[in-house]
C-alpha cells in the first residue's frame, strides 16, 4: 500500500519544540495507521512525554504539522477541543475518583457526561448501564463494580483509568508507561487488555519495560533526542546498532 492510499490516524511532520534552549523535539516525523497499536521507547529525555503533550495540545510545537485523521490540524486546537475529537490520554499516575465506586467512575466518564454532579443526580439509562458493564468487563473489573476505587490495587486503578478513557469512546488512546509499578501478573494482564483493544482503537503506548514491550509490540518507534532513531519490530529495534549505542552508551555514562 502506498503512502498516498494509506489512512493515517496520526501524522507528525517536521515537528520542533524547544524549552528554554533545550530542544525537546527535533524534526520529528511520525506516522501511525488507523487501528494500530504502536509502542514508543527511548531513553529518559528522548522526548516521549513531550510528544504526547504536543498531540494533546498541552503544549504547542514551534514549527511543524500535527494532523489527526485526514485533515484535522491539532496545532490550532486547545486541549479540550482535542479531547472532544476522540483523543484520550492516560498519564503514568492513575487519577480516579477514589471516594466513588468503580461503577460510578465509569459512569462519570461516559461520553456526553456533563459533570460529576449532573451525572450523579441524573437517572442512569439502561443503555448507559450496559455500556458501563461492557467497559468494566473489558478491563477485568466487572466483579469490583461496587468497590470504592480507593480500595483497588495499583494495577486495578490503572485498568479503571483505561476503562474511564474507553467510556469516552476515543479513536486514539495515548497511554504513558502503563506497566510502571505493576506486579508481573498485572503487567501481563495489562498487555492482554491493550492487545484486545487493537483495531477497535488506535493506541500509542510509551513504555520502558522491555518484557512488556515484547509482549504487546508489533511495531516499535525509538525516540532519541526528540527525533525518530529507528522503527521496526522488537527484534529489529533491539539489534539495531544505533539503539544499542544510545542505551548502552547512556548506561556507561550513568555509572560515573
Amino acid at each position: 500500500m502506498t503512502m498516498a492510499h494509506k489512512q493515517f490516524v496520526l501524522t507528525l511532520e517536521g515537528v520542533n519544540k524547544t524549552f528554554e534552549g533545550f530542544k525537546a523535539i527535533s524534526a520529528l516525523n511520525f506516522y501511525m495507521d488507523e487501528g494500530e497499536l504502536r509502542v514508543i521507547i527511548g531513553p529518559n529525555g528522548a522526548g516521549k512525554s513531550t510528544m504526547l503533550d504536543l498531540i494533546t495540545g498541552r503544549t504547542r510545537p514551534d514549527t511543524g504539522r500535527i494532523e489527526f485523521g485526514k485533515d484535522t490540524d491539532l496545532t490550532r486546537l486547545n486541549e479540550y477541543q482535542i479531547n472532544r475529537l476522540g483523543i484520550g490520554r492516560k498519564f503514568q499516575t492513575p487519577s480516579v475518583y477514589i471516594d466513588h465506586t468503580v461503577f460510578e467512575n465509569i459512569w462519570l466518564s461516559l461520553e456526553g457526561s456533563r459533570s460529576v454532579w449532573s451525572t450523579l443526580f441524573s437517572r442512569i439509562t439502561p443503555d448507559q448501564r450496559d455500556r458501563i458493564h461492557n467497559v468494566l468487563t473489558t478491563v477485568g473489573l466487572a466483579d469490583k463494580s461496587g468497590w470504592k476505587a480507593g480500595n483497588l490495587s495499583h494495577g486495578q486503578k490503572q485498568w479503571l483509568e483505561i476503562g474511564m478513557l474507553l467510556a469516552q469512546n476515543p479513536k486514539l488512546l495515548l497511554v504513558d508507561e502503563p506497566a510502571a509499578g505493576m506486579t508481573d501478573e498485572e503487567t501481563h494482564k495489562t498487555g492482554e487488555l491493550l492487545m484486545s483493544l487493537e483495531g477497535k482503537h488506535s493506541i500509542v503506548v510509551i513504555e520502558h519495560d522491555m518484557t512488556f514491550v515484547r509482549q504487546i509490540a508489533r511495531k516499535v518507534t525509538v525516540l532519541h533526542q526528540g527525533t525518530v532513531l529507528c522503527e521496526g519490530n522488537v527484534d529489529e529495534v533491539q539489534n539495531d546498532e544505533r539503539v544499542i549505542e544510545v542505551y548502552l552508551g547512556r548506561k556507561k555514562k550513568e555509572k560515573h
